[in-house]
């Protein structure tokens, strides 16, 4: 299922529609498609140079819209809908551990898995479940999500296709290397004050 929808996402890159389509994954990816919007803004940030960073902004806007939706999906609707999608990615049952790890960590938790592969989703649902607070929120989604795609789309506009078979294949392990130079900058600069 997932190679499917990750060729109709190529084929839309390519498309005449390519960029309200992007809009319309980077939303959906925040609350709750299983896809990132990182697999047609590289391909498009290829095609279209000069429009990186402004492919970079469509994914950061939407993204950080759609995980508004993720948290009102977690605040008003998680016992139904919230578990639901919590457990289709594999986190089912794991809801306890999750609450306790973002009552801990709170907004490094938002900041750490907006760069990563792993579901943005679960942070924005638990976010709600949590009533973490909103304006914190969306600042922590807008830097994290906006530092993630302008990174891909440059990444993919500097070198071109030669690079876009390595990131494909190792997009985790490059997203969880800039998180942690990131996290690690932030708490660093944290413990200086």
């Amino acid at each position: 299922m997932l190679r499917g929808l990750y060729r109709k996402l190529l084929d839309l890159a390519g498309g005449p529609r390519a960029e309200p389509a992007l809009a319309a994954i980077s939303f959906a990816e925040s609350s709750f498609f299983p896809l990132p919007p990182d697999l047609m803004l590289g391909p498009m940030a290829v095609a279209r140079p000069e429009r990186w960073a402004r492919y970079a902004l469509v994914c950061t806007v939407a993204s950080v819209l759609g995980g508004m939706l993720g948290y009102a999906i977690g605040f008003f609707l998680f016992e139904t809908v919230g578990k639901a999608i919590v457990g289709f990615f594999g986190y089912g049952g794991k809801e306890t551990e999750l609450r306790a790890f973002y009552d801990k960590w709170g907004v490094w938790f938002i900041f750490l898995k907006g760069l990563t592969p792993i579901p943005y989703k679960l942070v924005t649902i638990i976010s709600g479940a949590m009533a973490f607070s909103i304006p914190v929120f969306v600042a922590a989604s807008a830097i994290t999500r906006g530092l993630r795609f302008f990174a891909v789309a440059w990444v993919f506009k500097q070198y071109g296709p030669a690079i876009a078979p390595t990131i494909e294949k190792r997009i985790g392990a490059v997203t969880a290397g800039v998180a942690v130079l990131i996290v690690g900058g932030l708490l660093a600069a944290r413990m200086m004050h």
